[in-house]
């Protein structure tokens, strides 16, 4: 039976974590040079700008693993193209550990200070998911397995000869990781570090207050 009231917590933080995460990428392109994300209208926080169908939808499911539509970068306006590309492409894993600090330290607020109720009990929870799913998301997208955002940040320290053939393979290492996801490997990876990492996060920003 299709879980409505999941639906209902899991929507609000996967729209933000989609929505930071691919804001990130077109924003550090455009400090770097890159006018191109801001031309196709993705320097926005409108969530509508960047879902991708099959990729919310496999977050939604796994709490995970997801993706959302990528924003257009075009290295040709950067000084350092290969280090300038490496930089945006971990500000978006980055910027997911980011949201799932503050949204830590908003789960700890309302757990310590606010009795539960038809208002803080729903955020409280909104806020755990947010903290799994942000940290699903960085720890996936850091996986250095064409496209993802791990393999643009390893070429940046592949030989020369080796760079370009590397990000080429996307269509391989797209099948790997469905190979992967499907067999159940990747969740076997993944989650032992994603529950490691979301309890260490939701610990110590607890102790700040």
């Amino acid at each position: 039976m299709f879980d409505f009231k999941l639906l209902f917590l899991l929507t609000p933080p996967l729209l933000l974590a989609l929505t930071v995460h691919e804001f990130s990428h077109g924003f550090a392109a455009y400090l770097l040079g890159d006018p191109t994300p801001k031309t196709a209208g993705r320097l926005s926080l409108n969530p509508l700008k960047h879902l991708d169908p099959l990729g919310t939808l496999v977050l939604f499911m796994t709490q995970a693993i997801g993706w959302a539509r990528p924003v257009p970068i075009n290295p040709n306006y950067f000084k350092n193209p290969w280090r300038d590309m490496a930089i945006v492409s971990v500000a978006g894993p980055l910027s997911n550990l980011l949201l799932a600090i503050i949204l830590g330290i908003v789960f700890n607020i309302i757990y310590k200070f606010f009795p539960p109720g038809p208002f803080t009990l729903p955020l409280a929870k909104m806020s755990y998911l947010g903290v799994k799913l942000n940290i699903g998301l960085a720890i996936f997208n850091l996986l250095p397995i064409p496209p993802l955002d791990g393999s643009k940040i390893l070429a940046k320290f592949l030989p020369w000869s080796l760079r370009s053939q590397y990000l080429k393979s996307e269509m391989i290492g797209f099948l790997v990781i469905l190979l992967l996801s499907v067999t159940g490997i990747l969740g076997k990876v993944l989650y032992p570090i994603l529950t490691l990492f979301s309890n260490f996060v939701l610990y110590y920003t607890g102790l700040i207050f």
